[in-house]
């Protein structure tokens, strides 16, 4: 393999698209160079980031150690019987992409997380999800390179620690475990999730036969019209999780606010829509700098065009401590600020 390349320009390789380099850079288009990327002499465990699509990171400033795209590619089918299929995808296959190629198979189950960004291997470590449906739902078992042995090691769902916007890949596997390659099982019977009104709305306007095609459709019609193009708007999606609080703080808020969005939870817990208490707060299109509250979405911070990060610091701060002023609910933010030092 070749040296890494010194004084990477990072920023297409980020959806936020704010200024950062790298201080090394390399590409993994093959597992088997992972030793030999181990071996380099700019690898530092401690330092080292393994990038996918860059639409959950924010640069907080450049990167001073080294940086490793994951790309490797491929899609194969593992097994199957009369109702399901085992399919697996490489880390670097882009998210859509792999969802879009499910359903040309007939396969179902990753339909309502279409138009995601990012790719296949970060989306267990995330534990992406959209319209009522987390990937962890379809996640059979996770390929990784363990860097503690230097070996290949296969975890099952139940080692992966899968929670709302986590995982164990977040939290005690951090630094620990590069993905490689993710297993799904996927129905081949399909059986529609609309449990979002929004969903359902948009498949009745369509009409026909609701298929999971349709679903997916359907998905990204919603996503579009409300979630701005990164090719044009950068941002990393939604930029806030979705808070989950007790039931005694849920019942408070409700009385004041009886058409408040929010769902039940195991554990007696409540989740509320971060996007509606932040448009409660009248705060889309607001602006400082360069970045915005997204004037469709307020869930979505956007780069205007020549946004550094000091801005949008300053805005996620700033939406976050009207939120907590008008409603008593932290916010927190889904994505990683990197360097996390700065």
């Amino acid at each position: 393999m070749n040296s890494p390349v010194r004084h990477y320009n990072l920023t297409p390789h980020t959806t936020f698209g704010l200024p950062c380099k790298a201080a090394y850079y390399t590409e993994l288009h093959d597992e088997g160079s992972l030793n030999a990327i181990c071996s380099l002499p700019e690898f530092d465990r401690n330092t080292v980031l393994w990038l996918g699509g860059g639409s959950n990171i924010v640069f907080a400033g450049d990167y001073h150690g080294l940086v490793v795209r994951l790309a490797t590619k491929g899609i194969k089918l593992m097994a199957e019987d009369g109702d399901h299929v085992w399919v697996e995808a490489q880390a670097g296959e882009v998210w859509h992409d792999f969802v879009q190629y499910t359903l040309a198979q007939g396969w179902s189950g990753l339909e309502n997380l279409s138009l995601i960004p990012g790719t296949v291997g970060a989306s267990p470590v995330q534990n992406i999800g959209a319209y009522g449906v987390e990937v962890k739902d379809w996640i059979e078992s996770v390929r990784c390179f363990d860097l503690d042995t230097m070996q290949f090691v296969v975890l099952g769902h139940d080692d992966c620690g899968f929670a709302y916007r986590d995982s164990l890949f977040k939290q005690a596997g951090k630094g620990r475990f590069v993905i490689t390659a993710v297993r799904f099982r996927l129905n081949k019977h399909f059986s529609a999730n609309t449990v979002y009104g929004d969903v359902a709305k948009i498949l009745q306007q369509q009409g026909g036969e609701i298929t999971a095609q349709a679903v997916a459709d359907a998905v990204c019609r919603i996503r579009r019209s409300k979630l701005p193009d990164p090719k044009i708007l950068g941002n990393v999606g939604s930029f806030y999780k979705n808070p989950i609080v007790d039931a005694a703080v849920a019942e408070r808020l409700l009385r004041d606010y009886p058409n408040m969005p929010h769902y039940p939870q195991t554990g007696g817990k409540v989740k509320l829509a971060a996007g509606w208490l932040i448009d409660q707060c009248s705060l889309k299109g607001h602006r400082i700098g360069g970045a915005a509250v997204h004037d469709k979405q307020a869930l979505v911070l956007v780069n205007c065009g020549h946004a550094v990060a000091a801005d949008v610091r300053a805005l996620s701060d700033f939406v976050c401590s009207q939120v907590l002023q008008r409603f008593g609910v932290a916010l927190d933010c889904e994505p990683s600020w990197l360097p996390e030092n700065v």
